[in-house]
């Protein structure tokens, strides 16, 4: 095998890479050295600006194979047929911390998949919880401020992470699936994933159906307790992430089974509760789960930057026969995540190899940026409408209208009848075993009774009472307990 030759960014052969050219053995280095030069430039310019949250994860390509027929809910194309499979790409992650955060800390984890299906990409970006901390995109950013670094500390406050907390009551349900047994995963193979989110379907009579994603993982649900998380932590900061990749060089491929729940758009303004509203779940007794299909993890990236750090997710990336809802949340990240991308990689970032459709042809009328890549050809035109044959839209929906009335303004949502923040927090805790309430009451208090100001304490008290009357007396003594220490 004969030896490649080292060469600049332009193709031409270096020489020596070992030392930089001078004037004289012991003189000062020349700023002809375009090699030197190209190498530091290189260099001071190879990280880009990391993800605001979500900012530690790790991918894996895959595929999703159709095992259900849902053709009577959706007339998405990759859902169409049994049997049929779409390469897809995943990218889980921590929420709160930075790049060189640990993986095993107590935080949601995200669950981004992007589908690269005939019709275009399709990404559906959720987590490892089925609910959320917030209902409103307008408090997003005060609510992520209050979890990442103080600006005086430069760390994690627990005053500040349950002063939100007490002053936002709709976040108790997350609340209680984090500081449970699943708040920490033992990895990232043995956790569920969910859209979080409620969509929509449409099949091809234009029916329309809300719909919300549940993953369920093949590998069984195992989780890590705080006492074995720092141990893990302490052996190999980067444990999830060694996991997945050493788990598919071995082919033991990871998979997840896809379910969905499924209800009628005509049922959703007398439901009991907002169905729209990503702090809820929707009880399956009520829309119990459907079959779908499963997501199959075959294959590790070869370059962990150009391919899990690069690649760019948003939720408004639909496909024909799914669209959004009017969940608020989603609304909001239908904008933040893609504007997110453009800053961080660039208003060509769709163009990078891992975020570029496989299948599907990708023609439009943008042209220029930085890096673009896709030119078309000397005879086409960047405007629209234009008598040359450009591209032409179709005229058909992505999905079914969704019929809007009332007032401009800041409203809050439509009132159900179980619309209150704290029933589904306690039926979550009514549901746990006798030592899954011992650790979510240690969990809480642990990191509660840090708190400085007392009317803070007494407001998170305040939400766990409302929730379960044995939940609130529960955390209130062992807060008191731990403060008295």
């Amino acid at each position: 095998m004969s030896q490649r030759v080292l060469t600049t960014e332009s193709g031409a052969p270096v020489a020596d890479n070992q030392n930089s050219a001078t004037a004289g053995a012991g003189g000062p280095i020349l700023i002809q050295d375009q090699h030197l030069l190209e190498k530091l430039a290189r260099f001071n310019r190879e990280r880009i600006p990391e993800r605001v949250v979500h900012a530690r994860g790790s991918g894996a390509y895959g595929y999703f194979e159709v095992t259900d027929d849902v053709t009577g809910y959706t007339r998405a194309d990759f859902l169409s047929e049994v049997g049929r499979r779409t390469e897809t790409f995943i990218r889980f992650s921590t929420v709160a911390d930075s790049l060189g955060g640990a993986d095993a800390v107590r935080d949601p984890r995200g669950f981004a998949l992007k589908f690269y299906t005939n019709e275009g990409n399709y990404d559906l970006v959720g987590n490892n919880t089925p609910v959320f901390f917030i209902k409103d995109p307008i408090k997003f950013p005060d609510f992520i401020h209050s979890q990442k670094r103080d600006p005086f500390t430069g760390r994690q406050e627990p005053d500040n992470v349950w002063d939100f907390w007490a002053n936002s009551p709709e976040a108790t349900h997350q609340i209680t699936w984090l500081m449970g047994d699943r708040g920490i995963p033992a990895s990232y193979r043995h956790m569920n994933g969910f859209g979080s989110h409620t969509y929509q379907w449409t099949n091809a009579e234009g029916e329309a159906f809300f719909v919300k994603y549940h993953f369920k993982t093949n590998q069984g649900v195992r989780s890590l307790s705080a006492e074995q998380a720092a141990e893990q932590v302490g052996k190999d900061a980067n444990s999830h992430q060694t996991d997945l990749l050493q788990a598919i060089e071995r082919g033991v491929n990871p998979s997840w089974t896809l379910y969905v729940q499924l209800m009628p758009a005509a049922e959703a303004a007398d439901y009991r509760f907002n169905p729209f509203d990503v702090t809820k779940v929707w009880p399956h007794a009520d829309y119990p789960l459907r079959r779908v299909g499963r997501l199959v993890l075959d294959r590790n990236p070869d370059n962990v930057f150009a391919e899990v750090e690069q690649a760019a997710f948003s939720p408004n990336n639909f496909v024909p026969g799914i669209g959004p809802s009017p969940d608020k949340m989603l609304q909001g990240r239908l904008f933040a995540y893609a504007d997110a991308q453009r800053y961080r990689l660039g208003i060509n970032h769709t163009q990078l190899p891992v975020n570029a459709p496989r299948t599907a042809t990708v023609d439009n009328y943008g042209r220029d940026g930085l890096h673009a890549t896709r030119y078309g050809s000397r005879q086409d035109k960047n405007y629209e409408p234009n008598s040359y044959a450009g591209p032409a839209q179709t005229g058909s929906a992505l999905a079914a209208p969704l019929p809007v009335h009332g007032w401009t303004g800041t409203h809050e949502a439509p009132a159900h009848t179980k619309d209150d923040d704290f029933f589904q927090a306690g039926e979550l805790y009514r549901l746990m075993s006798a030592d899954e309430k011992d650790r979510l009451v240690a969990n809480i208090a642990g990191g509660l009774s840090q708190v400085t100001r007392d009317d803070v304490i007494e407001k998170n008290l305040a939400h766990f009472h409302a929730a379960d009357a044995d939940y609130g007396k529960r955390v209130e003594e062992a807060v008191r307990a731990l403060r008295e220490d």
